[in-house]
């Protein structure tokens, strides 16, 4: 429970003086039940018993300062409320001035903790999501993405009730318990013991079911990942959905996830509503012992109007007690959602950053790969791969799928880090170069690129941030976007949909070179560019993709060999491993692997 807090209190304190103003005020709400209280009992002793039936005695025990203003008081009843009018307005008036400070402290005390608990649960949120874009691919290939939205999004917002909730009931209720507890220990001792002999019972049902909560907790976390991933992969693959007529399969997959979480759900509910009914059940059998004990026990009793205040005090007293139940339940509920998110946070990064690293200058520079080797997980995918790709020079990696080319691409734009050997720029290990200073020297067209439901503009100005509008044109003009672009209603401002959806493949495709053309890294990656495109629009996207390759190095992995024959070196992978190298007419004279495949392409 501790490190619970602690780990909260780590991103709580940068907000601690409106976290301060907010347990202050808690306090002052807590004091103000028991002070309404009481000015009820003292309104109602001098107002309602009668004339002369209001003894010193009664009053002895009030703080001196009071004392005057209460004969004053007194003496106004005994003369029909006419004389000492003001000291008697200002008797009734405690009541609704305690009411309103009550309610002022509570509205400040609320207002300050929710301010805190968003700012601290967005902070934590923003760490978290900044946190998970840092780790490796080799992470995003072992968890879903509908598991890591319902941890960034879900398991965190549970901690924001802690924060605010949890905060103004450990402040406010405890401070309310033993003011009205010190009020009827005050008037009534030997009662008011006798009613708080059940209190310990109350304590066995909330022992009970904080463990089922706990584990129910764990279990509705799980299965919120697994409805959000549903939702996630029916979203993004809405295409296949429709054409394969799979509505009701999806949407009862979705009602299956659903359901597995009713459960726990129930179980939650069940653990956390039937302490309150508990609680109040012995709050009553409290009292009904306490009026047992006036009746037979007591030697005076108190007169109706004392017992009745009595017992709603009683009464007043078990509601904080309540609230402190449910608190105990938010906190098992917190702590297991909580779990994961620390655990994420705690993840390190498989590809860590060099402690100084070093400067990294790739134009002009040789890419150097010397005896690698790489597997996934216990799957071997590399072995022993040597190659040196000069500079500006146009390599094409080929070869049947599952050979490792984009494996080998990952490896160079250091997705994940080699088992053993080394890739090196201009003689530097990239193991010694950070990442962003690595990335920042590649560009990438993939064969699906993403774009994001912005204008086409933002979509091209992400390949280099605060690019100039004449910069973003000219970027488009040399990726043969231009044109479409200008046809489009809003031109440059128009935006194109999740994932480009509004925008054909071979429009997809250009604004993405358009970004690499932008982004002007001396070193180009090429994933297969054009192979999703028609021949039409492959011929637009190739001759975009002519004129960015110009005066870069540029590592090419093609399947439409077509697209890779005028290539200064086509290097042959089979198996994990480089088979051949050379022109392409070199190989086709070999009679090798690659004429293999040159044949199975153009056999027609």
């Amino acid at each position: 429970m501790t490190k619970f807090f602690l780990n909260l209190w780590t991103f709580a304190r940068p907000y601690r003086f409106r976290l301060f103003l907010g347990v202050v005020t808690g306090v002052l709400a807590g004091v103000m039940a028991p002070l309404l209280m009481a000015s009820i009992w003292l309104v109602s002793t001098l107002v309602f018993q009668p004339v002369g039936g209001v003894t010193s005695q009664q009053f002895i025990k009030l703080p001196a300062f009071i004392q005057p203003w209460i004969e004053n008081v007194r003496t106004g009843m005994g003369s029909g409320l006419r004389e000492h009018f003001w000291a008697v307005f200002l008797l009734v008036m405690t009541i609704p001035v305690a009411m309103l400070l009550s309610k002022v402290m509570g509205y400040l005390n609320t207002y300050f903790l929710q301010w805190a608990a968003i700012r601290t649960v967005t902070d934590l949120r923003t760490k978290l999501f900044n946190h998970l874009l840092g780790l490796s691919a080799g992470f995003f290939n072992k968890t879903s993405s509908g598991q890591l939205i319902s941890h960034v999004m879900n398991d965190t917002g549970a901690l924001q009730s802690i924060i605010s909730g949890a905060t103004s009931v450990i402040v406010r209720d405890p401070v309310t318990l033993i003011g009205i507890l010190s009020v009827l220990l005050w008037r009534q001792p030997m009662m008011t013991l006798i009613s708080l002999i059940s209190l310990p019972i109350c304590m066995i049902p909330i022992i009970v079911y904080n463990r089922k909560i706990r584990h129910a907790t764990r279990g509705m976390q799980y299965q919120s990942a697994g409805i959000m991933q549903v939702m996630s992969e029916s979203f993004s693959g809405y295409r296949v959905i429709k054409s394969y007529n799979l509505e009701n399969v999806v949407t009862h997959e979705f009602r299956r996830s659903g359901n597995e979480a009713i459960s726990n759900y129930m179980r939650i509910i069940r653990a956390s509503e039937i302490t309150g009914p508990m609680i109040d059940f012995f709050a009553a059998f409290g009292v009904a012992l306490a009026l047992l004990y006036m009746v037979y026990l007591a030697k005076t009793n108190p007169n109706p109007g004392d017992f009745i205040l009595f017992a709603g005090s009683i009464f007043s007293m078990y509601g904080p007690m309540k609230n402190i139940t449910r608190l105990n339940n938010q906190i098992t509920q917190a702590r297991a959602a909580s779990e994961r998110v620390f655990e994420l946070l705690a993840t390190e990064n498989a590809v860590p950053e060099p402690a100084a690293p070093k400067m990294l200058h790739a134009d002009k520079a040789d890419i150097e790969i010397q005896n690698l080797d790489f597997n996934y997980g216990e799957k071997p995918v590399l072995h022993n791969v040597s190659l040196t790709v000069k500079a500006g020079q146009l390599v094409a990696l080929v070869g049947a799928s599952g050979s490792g080319k984009t494996t080998l691409a990952n490896l160079l734009l250091r997705f994940y880090d080699p088992v053993r050997g080394a890739i090196k720029i201009g003689g530097v290990d990239l193991r010694d170069v950070s990442t962003r200073d690595l990335r920042n020297q590649i560009a990438v067209v993939a064969q699906e690129n993403i774009l994001f439901n912005d204008t086409i503009r933002r979509n091209i100005e992400l390949g280099r941030l605060g690019a100039t509008n004449d910069e973003i044109i000219a970027a488009a003009k040399h990726a043969y976007a231009f044109e479409f672009i200008m046809e489009k209603p809003g031109g440059f401002d128009t935006v194109i949909g999740e994932k480009g959806v509004s925008l054909s493949g071979g429009q997809r495709q250009r604004l993405a070179i358009a970004r690499a053309v932008l982004k002007n890294a001396p070193i180009l990656v090429l994933d297969e560019a054009t192979s999703a495109l028609d021949t039409e629009s492959e011929r637009a996207v190739q001759s975009a993709l002519d004129e960015l390759m110009k005066g870069r190095t540029t590592i090419c992995i093609a399947h439409r060999l077509s697209t890779i024959l005028h290539a200064d070196v086509i290097v042959v992978m089979d198996q994990g491993k480089i088979v051949e190298t050379g022109r392409h007419d070199e190989l086709i004279q070999r009679g090798g692997v690659y004429q293999k495949l040159y044949e199975l392409q153009f056999a027609s």
